[in-house]
């Protein structure tokens, strides 16, 4: 027996033995209980990363911990492959995206396989792959058939470098995210998932899902965003472009009495029909429209407004006209695309009139001087309604109520509710992509691809040396005859957003048969997901879309669940110290050494500096390749860190000494097992230590607290390298093999095998705590001297009064502080304390 665990060799044999035994397939015809243990799938990149080796380790114990708990897991893996940077990358480095992507695959697969995860590897998956694709088409189509999917014109974040619509979160400051160009909004035919009509199911699940974090379901609350409101109608003071007025919807129809103008979007049907006649008007909406649609980008720009001269009757006062502009804060997408403005209590609002001088009249009496003029802060904190008519007096949401009420009496209003929530637009302008199953025909119009012609699958002959989707410029692809008349259509050349992929990889996951998506019996035998991990980043689109996704399908018969993940937790993120040149260029932890006290640039000994503790992210190039660090230290060393330093939802700083303090620990279990040998006689102490390690990992691991479950363990070993040889002792090593097992599964099986047990310890049981010896059979007993606490003693559990007066008085600290003196009473809470009163 070597005197040090080995990993190089110890790593590759076992994963190597799991993989022969198929030890993690999961059984669809199991009999056990079933759970379903995932963490969120990877965009395969190129290399992983230190957040990955993060959420895989965790997810891992979980999986390898139910195993032993008696259950049947399914704990697979697969990737994310669809996406930009593919392109970015065939564009950039000439290489055709499917080579690109499945070289990363590759590469990643074969490190996450390195680090000894227990998963079913049989089932893996990569959404860029014909037969994942394909049934996502089967699906589209299933929900455009059930009236769930549609095309309209909207307005889009439009890239006119690269030629392609940007999501929100892809315009930065005003421009494309890849090519820095200014961001154009367009208006393009784009399709539609209608997530709306699930909005109140979506919001009211939420409360259902105890395991989840509240701050995620939170997010979601507001990013559904219900409100209740007044929606009605403001005439125009004189008719103009063939309209008599337009609609509005205000959530504060208190404030009504404040209003000083009213503005609709340059994208309103009103804005465009006055724009025919007006060239000033057309120029600016044209102005507006050179702006990206992210609700950020708008809330943060100038307010600018165009005023079209006409004005609009207010609902409360027939001879009360305000003016109507044209605005860029107003989005046609939101609302009715038409609001008023009340500057007093909306900071919008009253930039908007400060820079074209229009009134501003508080109507809300709050904060210190409740009635003092507005100055460069709206108010909108609680108050009562004043200068407000028949709401004077009245708080704000009875004013709501009362103002709706008299709308609704008089007939030019209507109390409603309305969502922040909007339908999930998909179409992307791209060709890594699923490709949305639709044909264009100019005679039978939108016909869907029959369900015999599927997969529709990518050309592979495509070229990137010019932007844009280069679906729409393939020289054939695109030109086919119409299913239904037979006469030349085209293909609808736009992809779906990646976002589809991965709301209902999960369901492919469970059950993955050739001929349709998903079978309903076996997905729903493992459905919904019990625990789900990943990063809190995915908290509202991701998880929102996939809670929709499930809800779609159950609306049309083909799955009977609703909420896709049970339990839900967010792991923080793995970060590392910066580094920056004497120039201000960021430097990797590999490129600088300390000499003499001082961090300098290895490759030119030039000072370097040390910067904040950040996420790793290769712009910063702090990131942590966990590939040399797993050839020096081995995976278990590096799965043990990953869980030992933090809780898991706060983030973890990555150091050399944790991995070495871990490495080490691994080392010392070694010992353990290595000096381990049957012996007689039992060490009271020590079972009862064990047992309590046993029922508290137990319960650490089930509530994802791992870093305490590191803690009792280290405690427990601590506890056995100080006894002395006997029955417990050995009993005691051959548990922690079990109990290190979900944790640092190469050392335990190696051990295990070494200790003469057979199979697998991955097979073997969790170990059974003895509630007798969960229960202490001493106690510590405080001893107060009038109140104050001088000492502590040990007594049995239950000893009689007398007892423990008797060793209160012997106790030398007690005897100093009455100095001879006798108490004049003594009083005994039984377990807990003595109090003498002297």
């Amino acid at each position: 027996m070597n005197a040090r665990f080995n990993p190089k060799a110890s790593d590759t044999r076992w994963q190597r033995v799991w993989e022969e035994s198929r030890t993690f397939v999961a059984d669809d015809s199991s009999a056990k209980p079933r759970t379903y243990v995932l963490e969120m799938f990877p965009y395969p990149s190129g290399r992983i990363h230190m957040g990955h080796v993060r959420n895989y380790t965790m997810g891992d114990v979980i999986a390898r911990y139910r195993r032993a708990k008696g259950y049947e897991v399914l704990h697979p893996m697969g990737w994310d492959a669809f996406g930009m940077p593919a392109e970015n990358a065939a564009f950039e480095k000439k290489v055709h995206p499917g080579s690109w992507t499945r070289a990363n695959i590759a590469t990643m697969r074969d490190q996450l396989k390195g680090l000894g995860f227990a998963l079913d590897w049989s089932r893996e998956l990569a959404t860029c792959e014909p037969d994942y694709y394909g049934q996502e088409q089967a699906l589209f189509l299933d929900l455009y058939a059930a009236g769930l999917v549609y095309r309209k014109e909207s307005s889009v974040n439009w890239d006119p470098v690269d030629h392609t619509v940007l999501a929100n979160e892809q315009v930065i400051d005003g421009r494309g995210w890849r090519s820095g160009a200014l961001v154009e909004r367009r208006k393009l035919n784009q399709w539609f998932l209608k997530i709306t009509d699930f909005a109140d199911e979506l919001l009211d699940g939420l409360d259902a899902l105890e395991a989840w974090p509240e701050k995620v379901k939170l997010m979601q609350e507001n990013w559904i965003g219900k409100s209740q409101g007044l929606r009605f109608r403001f005439r125009l003071a004189q008719p103009a472009a063939g309209f008599d007025g337009f609609e509005v919807f205000t959530t504060r129809p208190d404030t009504l009495f404040g209003a000083s103008f009213a503005a609709i979007s340059p994208d309103h049907p009103l804005a465009e029909a006055l724009a025919r006649d007006n060239e000033a008007l057309g120029g600016f909406i044209a102005d507006c429209r050179a702006t990206g649609t992210a609700a950020a980008d708008i809330e943060t720009a100038e307010k600018k407004g165009f005023d079209t001269g006409l004005s609009v009757v207010h609902p409360l006062d027939p001879d009360w006209k305000l003016p109507l502009f044209v605005a860029n804060f107003v989005l046609m997408d939101y609302g009715t695309g038409a609001v008023f403005g009340c500057p007093a209590h909306d900071q919008r609002d009253l930039d908007f009139a400060r820079k074209y001088a229009l009134p501003v009249k508080r109507v809300v009496a709050g904060g210190d001087d409740p009635e003092a003029p507005v100055g460069d802060e709206a108010y909108t904190g609680p108050g009562r309604l004043i200068n407000s008519g028949f709401i004077d007096g009245l708080s704000i949401e009875d004013a709501k109520k009362a103002v709706i009420a008299r709308a609704e009496s008089e007939g030019w209003g209507q109390g409603t509710t309305v969502w922040r929530l909007r339908d999930w637009g998909v179409s992307r302008q791209r060709y890594w992509g699923t490709p949305i199953p639709i044909i264009h025909c100019e005679v039978c119009g939108v016909v869907p691809v029959p369900r015999k012609q599927l997969p529709v699958l990518l050309p592979e002959d495509v070229t990137f040396d010019v932007p844009g989707n280069p679906l729409d410029r393939h020289p054939s692809w695109k030109h086919v005859e119409c299913p239904q008349c037979g006469k030349p259509a085209r293909r609808e050349t736009d992809t779906l957003d990646t976002f589809v992929d991965s709301s209902w990889y999960f369901i492919r996951f469970a059950s993955q048969p050739g001929d349709k998506p998903f079978d309903k019996k076996v997905a729903e035998q493992w459905l919904p997901v019990a625990q789900y991990i990943g990063g809190v980043e995915h908290a509202i689109l991701h998880l929102l879309y996939a809670r929709f996704w499930t809800r779609a399908l159950r609306h049309i018969g083909m799955l009977d669940v609703a909420e896709p993940f049970t339990g839900l937790f967010t792991q923080g993120m793995v970060t590392h110290e910066t580094y920056k040149s004497a120039e201000g260029q960021w430097l990797s932890p590999d490129d600088v050494e300390k000499r003499d006290g001082q961090l300098v640039e290895i490759a030119t000994g030039a000072p370097a500096s040390a910067g904040r503790v950040e996420k790793m992210s290769k712009s910063k190039k702090n990131v942590i390749d966990p590939s040399p660090i797993i050839d020096q230290y081995g995976a278990d060393a590096v799965r043990w860190f990953m869980l030992s330093d933090s809780p898991p939802e706060r983030d973890l700083a990555w150091s050399e000494a944790g991995i070495e303090g871990a490495w080490r620990f691994v080392q010392r279990v070694w010992r353990l097992v290595d000096g381990t040998a049957p012996a007689d006689g039992g060490d009271a102490d020590l079972d009862r230590k064990l047992h309590k390690t046993i029922a508290g990992v137990g319960e650490d691991v089930d509530a994802l607290q791992f870093n305490k479950a590191v803690a009792k363990l280290y405690e427990l070993v601590n506890a056995v390298e100080k006894a002395k040889p006997s029955a417990s002792r050995h009993t005691a090593v051959d548990t922690i093999v079990r109990l290190v097992a979900p944790m640092m599964p190469h050392l335990a099986e190696e051990a295990w095998a070494r200790l003469g047990r057979e199979g697998l310890v991955a097979d073997a049981p969790w170990p059974e705590a003895d509630p007798a010896l969960l229960v202490d059979d001493s106690v510590t007993i405080a001893i107060q001297v009038n109140g104050k606490l001088r000492d502590t003693l040990i007594a049995p559990k239950g000893a009689p009064k007398a007892d423990i007066e008797a060793l209160a008085l012997s106790s030398e600290k007690i005897q100093g502080v009455l100095a001879g003196a006798s108490p004049k009473k003594i009083i005994v809470v039984p377990d807990r304390l003595v109090n003498l009163v002297a």
